[in-house]
């Protein structure tokens, strides 16, 4: 998905940058430093031209200057939101992953990643508590001819346990794939933190492919939900009930999804009312009381976005649901914009209130 990067009169650049906590190993670049700013060096002492192109990235993207060793350094022009963001290095007008970053599914190929530490990172953070399990598997799917992939996470004791646990299924945006809630959204340590905590209820987290790349950017409307429908109500979630310990009801299965993953979401539960029983969208639009016919059925609908994206219509939504008596909640990340920093807090502040 795409970053944002802001440039109203900056201050001046603290020279204190560290490496990127997403760098390869032993890789110094690119850096951060406390403000939010990123400086990068590239080695490429033939090329005349080099500049980094951070999401939205802001006049273009970061044009970098060719020092005397023959390597290329520029720093972002003002800070990046914090948080995750995927970029990529244009050389001589050609595209590459910066070899010194870790690489990340997004925008329909594997970028480079960069995260600029945050003040509430704590959440997300790897701490010395007990740690669920993310698995892959390879179910069955009759609708494709072929075995399909998805990453499920197990809380903490699972194995060891007896206890049957509701479901939320958690979907990525157009771009990305399956491997993102876990690799760029943390979700499973989100989970850990708050289990350790006290905070939430455990339950299983289940990720995989919404089929939303298979369409350009830009033509969304040309997208047909019921391919990756048949996929999920069919044969995802009869495999999870058979081979997982679930409590295999709609009152306690869940649906949510960022940006198109969100409108995805929204289609599914809306004509599936009787799989999912709580609904969130994550950056990914609203539900109006008109959509759903049956209220009893819905528990819970949770509607988040980022302070850059317009959060009005989010709050709007939610109180028209509330009028209406549905049990909504509303979520604005503050000074974050279509970034994975809004739909990491956005999962953070829903896991408490799912199956209550």
């Amino acid at each position: 998905m795409l970053a944002q990067q802001s440039f109203a009169q900056q201050p001046a650049v603290i020279e204190d940058f560290k490496p990127s906590p997403l760098n390869q190993p032993q890789q110094e670049y690119p850096m951060v430093n406390s403000q939010g700013y990123a400086r990068f060096k590239i080695i490429a002492p033939a090329a005349d031209s080099v500049r980094v192109s951070l999401g939205l990235g802001g006049k273009g993207g970061t044009k970098l200057e060719k020092a005397s060793d023959g390597s290329w350094m520029g720093t972002t022009e003002g800070p990046m939101d914090e948080g995750f963001h995927y970029y990529n290095i244009k050389i001589d007008g050609g595209k590459f992953n910066d070899p010194g970053a870790l690489n990340y599914y997004g925008s329909v190929r594997w970028e480079s990643g960069i995260e600029i530490p945050a003040h509430d990172q704590d959440f997300y953070a790897l701490k010395n508590v007990a740690h669920g399990h993310v698995q892959q598997v390879l179910f069955p799917s009759q609708s494709n001819n072929t075995s399909l992939r998805a990453f499920v996470y197990t809380p903490p004791g699972y194995e060891k346990g007896k206890d049957k646990y509701p479901v939320l299924y958690l979907q990525h945006g157009w771009g990305e794939d399956e491997t993102a809630w876990m690799n760029q959204g943390h979700a499973n340590l989100i989970m850990d933190n708050l289990i350790a905590e006290g905070k939430i209820k455990p339950f299983i987290i289940v990720n995989t492919y919404g089929m939303t790349n298979e369409v350009k950017f830009g033509r969304m409307k040309d997208f047909k939900i019921d391919p990756f429908q048949t996929v999920l109500v069919n044969e995802l979630i009869p495999y999870v009930d058979a081979h997982f310990r679930t409590i295999a009801k709609q009152t306690h299965r869940a649906m949510a999804g960022l940006s198109m993953g969100g409108m995805e979401t929204k289609t599914i539960t809306l004509n599936n009312p009787e799989v999912f029983s709580h609904y969130a969208l994550l950056s990914g639009g609203t539900y109006a009381p008109t959509d759903i016919k049956d209220k009893s059925k819905v528990k819970l609908i949770f509607l988040s976005c980022g302070s850059k994206e317009r959060p009005e219509g989010v709050i709007k939504a939610v109180e028209a649901l509330k009028e209406a008596s549905f049990n909504a909640v509303s979520y604005v990340s503050d000074k974050t914009g279509h970034e994975f920093q809004t739909w990491r807090r956005s999962l953070h502040e829903l896991a408490p209130l799912l199956f209550k």
